[in-house]
Protein backbone atom coordinates (compact mmCIF):
# COMPACT_ATOMS: atom_id res chain seq x y z
CA UNK A 1 0.00 0.00 0.00
CA UNK A 2 1.15 3.49 -0.72
CA UNK A 3 0.59 6.44 1.64
CA UNK A 4 0.46 10.20 -0.80
CA UNK A 5 1.09 12.94 1.47
CA UNK A 6 -0.85 16.06 0.29
CA UNK A 7 -1.27 19.33 0.94
CA UNK A 8 -4.55 21.78 1.66
CA UNK A 9 -4.85 24.63 0.53
CA UNK A 10 -6.68 25.52 3.35
CA UNK A 11 -3.76 27.97 5.62
CA UNK A 12 -2.21 29.08 2.07
CA UNK A 13 -4.96 31.11 0.60
CA UNK A 14 -2.67 34.19 0.42
CA UNK A 15 -0.70 32.45 -2.32
CA UNK A 16 -1.96 32.42 -6.07
CA UNK A 17 -2.76 29.02 -7.32
CA UNK A 18 0.67 28.56 -9.27
CA UNK A 19 2.49 29.63 -6.48
CA UNK A 20 1.12 27.09 -3.98
CA UNK A 21 1.00 24.54 -6.61
CA UNK A 22 5.15 25.34 -7.18
CA UNK A 23 5.19 25.42 -3.09
CA UNK A 24 3.35 21.57 -2.95
CA UNK A 25 6.35 20.04 -5.12
CA UNK A 26 9.25 22.12 -3.56
CA UNK A 27 8.01 20.57 -0.61
CA UNK A 28 7.60 16.76 -1.09
CA UNK A 29 3.93 16.69 -1.18
CA UNK A 30 2.32 14.17 -3.52
CA UNK A 31 -1.09 15.90 -4.39
CA UNK A 32 -3.33 19.05 -3.12
CA UNK A 33 -6.45 19.09 -1.48
CA UNK A 34 -8.41 22.15 -2.07
CA UNK A 35 -12.00 23.40 -1.80
CA UNK A 36 -12.50 25.56 -5.58
CA UNK A 37 -14.71 27.95 -6.16
CA UNK A 38 -17.56 28.05 -9.38
CA UNK A 39 -15.93 26.39 -12.43
CA UNK A 40 -15.64 29.94 -13.99
CA UNK A 41 -13.84 31.74 -11.44
CA UNK A 42 -9.93 33.19 -12.25
CA UNK A 43 -8.84 31.09 -9.21
CA UNK A 44 -10.21 27.57 -10.55
CA UNK A 45 -9.42 28.16 -14.28
CA UNK A 46 -5.98 29.59 -12.90
CA UNK A 47 -5.58 26.30 -10.56
CA UNK A 48 -6.89 24.11 -13.65
CA UNK A 49 -4.14 25.26 -15.66
CA UNK A 50 -1.56 24.82 -13.80
CA UNK A 51 -2.43 21.48 -12.61
CA UNK A 52 -2.71 20.56 -16.53
CA UNK A 53 0.84 21.85 -16.67
CA UNK A 54 2.52 20.13 -13.82
CA UNK A 55 0.68 16.80 -14.87
CA UNK A 56 2.87 17.03 -18.15
CA UNK A 57 5.95 16.04 -15.98
CA UNK A 58 3.98 14.59 -12.70
CA UNK A 59 1.10 12.77 -14.21
CA UNK A 60 0.64 11.26 -11.17
CA UNK A 61 0.20 14.56 -9.37
CA UNK A 62 -2.95 13.64 -6.28
CA UNK A 63 -5.65 15.78 -6.18
CA UNK A 64 -8.84 15.75 -3.66
CA UNK A 65 -11.11 18.35 -4.02
CA UNK A 66 -13.87 19.51 -1.27
CA UNK A 67 -17.42 20.07 -1.37
CA UNK A 68 -18.43 22.37 1.10
CA UNK A 69 -21.77 24.36 0.50
CA UNK A 70 -22.38 27.42 2.91
CA UNK A 71 -25.57 27.25 5.76
CA UNK A 72 -28.41 28.49 4.48
CA UNK A 73 -31.86 28.51 5.90
CA UNK A 74 -33.04 25.80 3.44
CA UNK A 75 -35.11 22.48 3.07
CA UNK A 76 -33.54 19.46 2.91
CA UNK A 77 -34.62 18.62 -0.70
CA UNK A 78 -33.23 21.73 -1.53
CA UNK A 79 -29.86 21.14 0.04
CA UNK A 80 -29.79 17.86 -1.54
CA UNK A 81 -30.27 19.65 -4.78
CA UNK A 82 -27.42 22.23 -3.83
CA UNK A 83 -24.89 19.37 -2.68
CA UNK A 84 -25.81 17.14 -5.69
CA UNK A 85 -24.66 20.03 -8.13
CA UNK A 86 -22.01 20.78 -6.52
CA UNK A 87 -20.55 17.10 -6.68
CA UNK A 88 -21.52 16.60 -10.05
CA UNK A 89 -19.46 19.48 -11.52
CA UNK A 90 -16.97 18.87 -8.91
CA UNK A 91 -16.61 15.05 -10.77
CA UNK A 92 -16.56 16.36 -14.03
CA UNK A 93 -12.94 17.87 -13.16
CA UNK A 94 -11.39 14.00 -12.87
CA UNK A 95 -9.98 14.40 -8.86
CA UNK A 96 -8.29 11.25 -7.09
CA UNK A 97 -11.48 12.02 -5.31
CA UNK A 98 -13.95 14.03 -3.36
CA UNK A 99 -14.06 14.95 0.26
CA UNK A 100 -17.38 16.03 1.50
CA UNK A 101 -19.03 17.49 4.29
CA UNK A 102 -22.06 15.81 4.15
CA UNK A 103 -25.72 16.74 5.79
CA UNK A 104 -26.29 18.54 8.80
CA UNK A 105 -25.89 17.89 12.60
CA UNK A 106 -29.54 18.63 13.35
CA UNK A 107 -30.96 16.49 10.22
CA UNK A 108 -32.68 13.65 11.47
CA UNK A 109 -31.27 10.19 10.85
CA UNK A 110 -33.69 9.60 7.84
CA UNK A 111 -32.95 13.14 5.97
CA UNK A 112 -29.37 12.79 6.46
CA UNK A 113 -29.41 8.88 4.77
CA UNK A 114 -31.34 10.62 2.14
CA UNK A 115 -28.24 13.06 1.96
CA UNK A 116 -26.11 9.89 1.88
CA UNK A 117 -27.66 7.95 -0.91
CA UNK A 118 -27.55 11.19 -3.44
CA UNK A 119 -23.53 11.28 -2.84
CA UNK A 120 -23.66 7.98 -3.11
CA UNK A 121 -25.63 7.63 -6.48
CA UNK A 122 -23.52 10.14 -8.18
CA UNK A 123 -20.28 8.45 -6.86
CA UNK A 124 -21.62 5.40 -8.50
CA UNK A 125 -22.95 6.80 -11.62
CA UNK A 126 -19.46 8.84 -12.01
CA UNK A 127 -16.68 6.19 -10.92
CA UNK A 128 -15.63 9.01 -8.55
CA UNK A 129 -14.85 8.57 -4.72
CA UNK A 130 -17.00 10.58 -2.73
CA UNK A 131 -15.39 10.46 1.03
CA UNK A 132 -17.47 11.86 4.05
CA UNK A 133 -14.95 14.14 6.17
CA UNK A 134 -15.89 13.70 9.94
CA UNK A 135 -16.85 16.83 10.81
CA UNK A 136 -18.67 19.37 13.69
CA UNK A 137 -22.22 20.43 12.11
CA UNK A 138 -21.84 17.42 9.41
CA UNK A 139 -24.18 13.86 10.13
CA UNK A 140 -20.56 12.49 11.01
CA UNK A 141 -20.09 14.68 13.79
CA UNK A 142 -20.25 12.42 16.25
CA UNK A 143 -18.42 9.11 16.97
CA UNK A 144 -21.52 7.30 18.56
CA UNK A 145 -24.14 8.78 16.72
CA UNK A 146 -21.70 8.27 12.94
CA UNK A 147 -22.42 4.30 14.15
CA UNK A 148 -25.51 4.13 12.70
CA UNK A 149 -24.61 5.30 8.83
CA UNK A 150 -22.30 3.23 9.01
CA UNK A 151 -24.51 0.00 9.72
CA UNK A 152 -27.20 1.60 7.43
CA UNK A 153 -24.15 2.03 3.94
CA UNK A 154 -21.67 -0.29 4.65
CA UNK A 155 -19.65 1.00 1.68
CA UNK A 156 -19.27 4.46 3.63
CA UNK A 157 -15.32 5.87 2.93
CA UNK A 158 -14.54 8.37 5.14
CA UNK A 159 -12.08 11.10 5.63
CA UNK A 160 -10.66 10.93 9.53
CA UNK A 161 -10.37 14.06 11.22
CA UNK A 162 -11.00 12.72 14.92
CA UNK A 163 -10.31 16.16 16.23
CA UNK A 164 -13.78 17.31 15.69
CA UNK A 165 -14.92 13.74 17.95
CA UNK A 166 -12.81 15.30 20.87
CA UNK A 167 -13.91 18.89 20.97
CA UNK A 168 -17.87 17.16 20.75
CA UNK A 169 -16.90 14.75 23.52
CA UNK A 170 -15.21 17.54 25.61
CA UNK A 171 -12.29 13.99 25.62
CA UNK A 172 -9.76 12.27 23.93
CA UNK A 173 -12.05 9.35 23.56
CA UNK A 174 -10.29 7.56 26.35
CA UNK A 175 -13.88 5.74 26.95
CA UNK A 176 -14.76 5.11 23.40
CA UNK A 177 -12.39 3.06 21.99
CA UNK A 178 -14.65 0.41 20.92
CA UNK A 179 -16.84 3.36 18.83
CA UNK A 180 -13.82 4.43 17.45
CA UNK A 181 -12.63 0.78 16.53
CA UNK A 182 -15.88 0.83 14.17
CA UNK A 183 -15.09 4.06 12.55
CA UNK A 184 -11.65 3.33 11.61
CA UNK A 185 -12.58 0.78 9.16
CA UNK A 186 -14.26 2.94 6.81
CA UNK A 187 -11.24 5.73 6.78
CA UNK A 188 -9.78 6.31 3.79
CA UNK A 189 -8.10 9.70 3.90
CA UNK A 190 -6.57 10.60 7.36
CA UNK A 191 -6.59 14.82 7.48
CA UNK A 192 -3.58 14.64 10.19
CA UNK A 193 -4.84 17.75 12.65
CA UNK A 194 -4.41 17.21 16.47
CA UNK A 195 -7.41 18.16 18.37
CA UNK A 196 -8.08 18.55 22.42
CA UNK A 197 -10.77 18.19 24.45
CA UNK A 198 -11.85 22.07 23.95
CA UNK A 199 -10.97 22.75 20.33
CA UNK A 200 -9.96 20.82 16.63
CA UNK A 201 -6.73 22.10 16.66
CA UNK A 202 -3.61 22.23 19.03
CA UNK A 203 -1.43 25.40 18.69
CA UNK A 204 1.35 23.68 17.59
CA UNK A 205 2.07 19.29 17.82
CA UNK A 206 5.19 19.15 18.75
CA UNK A 207 5.66 21.33 21.68
CA UNK A 208 6.07 19.24 24.64
CA UNK A 209 1.91 20.93 26.19
CA UNK A 210 0.74 18.72 23.39
CA UNK A 211 2.13 15.69 23.65
CA UNK A 212 -0.72 13.83 25.16
CA UNK A 213 -2.48 14.75 22.54
CA UNK A 214 -0.47 14.32 19.84
CA UNK A 215 0.64 10.39 20.39
CA UNK A 216 -2.97 9.75 21.23
CA UNK A 217 -3.35 11.06 17.10
CA UNK A 218 -1.13 9.12 15.95
CA UNK A 219 -2.43 5.81 17.43
CA UNK A 220 -5.07 6.74 16.05
CA UNK A 221 -3.79 6.87 12.53
CA UNK A 222 -1.37 4.36 12.43
CA UNK A 223 -4.43 2.14 13.34
CA UNK A 224 -5.92 2.78 10.24
CA UNK A 225 -2.52 2.46 8.09
CA UNK A 226 -2.67 -0.79 9.76
CA UNK A 227 -6.01 -1.77 9.61
CA UNK A 228 -5.68 -1.08 5.22
CA UNK A 229 -2.53 -3.31 5.26
CA UNK A 230 -4.46 -5.84 6.84
CA UNK A 231 -7.22 -5.74 4.34
CA UNK A 232 -4.61 -5.83 1.80
CA UNK A 233 -5.96 -2.64 0.69
CA UNK A 234 -5.90 -1.86 -3.29
CA UNK A 235 -6.61 1.80 -2.93
CA UNK A 236 -3.57 3.65 -1.71
CA UNK A 237 -4.28 5.89 1.94
CA UNK A 238 -4.09 9.71 1.84
CA UNK A 239 -3.36 12.14 4.44
CA UNK A 240 -3.59 15.37 4.36
CA UNK A 241 -1.74 17.80 7.66
CA UNK A 242 -4.55 20.21 8.50
CA UNK A 243 -3.48 23.02 10.28
CA UNK A 244 -4.52 27.17 10.21
CA UNK A 245 -2.81 29.54 12.34
CA UNK A 246 -4.84 32.64 11.05
CA UNK A 247 -8.12 30.56 12.29
CA UNK A 248 -6.86 28.84 15.70
CA UNK A 249 -4.64 31.54 16.62
CA UNK A 250 -3.20 31.44 20.15
CA UNK A 251 -0.11 32.70 21.21
CA UNK A 252 2.41 29.01 22.04
CA UNK A 253 3.38 28.83 25.81
CA UNK A 254 6.59 28.08 25.12
CA UNK A 255 7.64 30.47 21.89
CA UNK A 256 4.82 32.94 22.06
CA UNK A 257 4.67 32.86 18.28
CA UNK A 258 1.71 31.98 15.55
CA UNK A 259 1.01 31.10 11.89
CA UNK A 260 4.15 29.36 11.01
CA UNK A 261 3.64 27.14 8.16
CA UNK A 262 3.44 23.23 9.23
CA UNK A 263 5.18 21.95 6.21
CA UNK A 264 8.00 23.79 7.38
CA UNK A 265 7.67 21.64 10.80
CA UNK A 266 6.71 17.95 9.38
Amino acid sequence: MQINYCCPYWGSEKDKPADFIDKVLSSGYDGAEVLLPAASTPFTEAFLKKLSTVRETKPDFFLILQQLTAPENESVDSYIKKMSRCLTDLTDLKPGFINTHTGKDYYSFDDNCRVIEAALNISHKTGVRILHETHRGRFSFHAASLTPYLRQFPELELTGDFSHFCTVSESLLEDQEDIIGKIIPHVSHIHARVGHTQGPQVTDPFLPEWEPQLIRFERWWQQIIDEKIKKGCANDDHHTGIWSGSIYAISSFHTGTIGKSMADQL
